[in-house]
């Protein structure tokens, strides 16, 4: 069997491994990236949020992608019927940045794809792990391409970025349920022949239908938009229709907002529907691995944090992989997976009372102290690690208390 060998075997290469494997690779690191997949390829999450372009910004592609020319999201607008709350990201507590992009994944993941061949990182496409064997920190990946063709490589670190294909987690029985109850998730996206001029047919929104059910629309450059509704399993076993196309349209009858924009509108794909997909993972890291983003853990939807925690962990497991290859010592415990899970424990703080009702009561009251809203815009940025904002180390309770104020 053909055999290769490298410093770090990167699984996976969307934005978590594409971050990963450009600072192991500007560190002179060998590396090799393999990728199950050929880009492009759909997959939902196409709404960024600023911390993410600190990221984009160390792994050296914003050139590339600024070129692409995709919507930028200055910030995010909630609806519930005629109440309107606007977060704008310039506003808000941290440091960082104040935009980021709303787009179409499928481009945007082989934008960061590109650079990287460009650069002469080594992408094997449309190859499958299918064993992983520790020796100590070393480990033994045998894969095996499209064609058929196996071989094994050795790495002296492994960097599991495989997002939804969860590689380490199923192989190393570290799968663990999520905390959140089943939700549900039915999307598709649109020509949106019928978007307004001007800043109003740019602007991500998620309209509150229910207190546990909310429509998103994510407006692209392109003339497209992303449309999908998040709701308990049940709500959307409810409401099927005959099939997904029907079941999508009722959907959108529900929008009082966006009804007519909508409207008999054709879909570009039947939608799809995912349920119960919050994921867990016993622990992120193991003698010569670490698990990053969606392959770790995936929360919700709502305040876009996917991405960001993909690329948060994806950057910091590549620069304590490369400490570590140097021959210090990493602990891997406090710097990682602590680190990685106070950022999962906010955001889980955010999610829980946002199902709640509480922080939607707290976005939609005419008289929430400014000064709250920029730290809370902060958390919704994604700067949930830093911890002057004491809307992020007060995250447990932070917002009740405030909510249980108003009248």
């Amino acid at each position: 069997m053909i055999s290769e060998h490298v410093d770090v075997l990167v699984i996976g290469a969307g934005p978590s491994g594409a971050v990963a494997a450009s600072i192991l690779h500007k560190q002179g690191v060998k590396i090799k990236v393999i990728e199950r997949e050929h880009f492009p390829r759909f997959v939902i999450g196409e709404s960024l949020i600023p911390r993410c372009m600190d990221h984009f910004d160390e792994a050296g592609f914003v050139e590339a992608v600024e070129a692409k020319g995709f919507e930028r999201k200055y910030g995010a607008r909630f609806l519930r019927g005629d109440e309107v709350c606007w977060f704008d990201f310039s506003q808000k507590f941290s440091a960082g940045w104040d935009w980021t992009w709303q787009l179409p994944r499928a481009e945007f993941d082989k934008t960061l794809t590109d650079v990287l061949l460009e650069r002469g990182v080594d992408i094997a496409f449309g190859t499958t792990v299918e064993n992983v064997v520790f020796h100590g920190t070393d480990s033994v990946t045998a894969v095996r391409d499209e064609n058929g063709g196996q071989r094994e490589i050795h790495a002296r670190f492994l960097i599991d970025c495989s997002g939804y294909g969860r590689v380490l987690p199923r192989l190393l029985d570290l799968d663990e349920p999520s905390k959140f109850p089943p939700m549900a998730a039915t999307f598709v996206h649109v020509e949106d022949a019928r978007r307004p001029s001007g800043e109003e047919g740019t602007l991500i929104t998620f309209d509150v239908l229910e207190q546990k059910v909310w429509f998103w629309v994510i407006p692209f450059s392109n003339g497209q938009s992303s449309l999908g509704l998040v709701c308990p399993k049940e709500h959307l076993e409810a409401i099927q229709q005959a099939n997904p196309t029907e079941t999508f349209r009722h959907i959108i009858n529900q929008s009082d907002y966006y009804r007519r924009r909508f409207e008999g509108i054709d879909f570009l794909f039947e939608p799809k529907q995912i349920v119960a997909y919050t994921k867990a993972s016993k622990k992120l890291y193991g003698d010569g691995f670490a698990i990053t983003g969606n392959s770790a853990e995936f929360l919700d939807p709502v305040f876009s944090s996917g991405v960001c925690f993909a690329t948060e962990s994806g950057s910091k497991a590549a620069k304590l992989a490369i400490r570590q290859l140097q021959g210090h010592v990493v602990d891997w415990q406090q710097e990682y997976e602590e680190h990685m899970l106070w950022g999962v424990s906010v955001f889980r703080s955010y999610i829980r009372d946002w199902y709640s009702g509480d922080l939607q009561k707290f976005f939609f009251h005419k008289e929430v102290n400014e000064e709250v809203r920029r730290k809370v815009c902060s958390v919704l940025a994604g700067y949930v690690w830093d911890k002057d904002n004491p809307f992020v180390t007060k995250h447990d309770r932070a917002v009740r208390a405030v909510t249980h104020l108003l009248p």
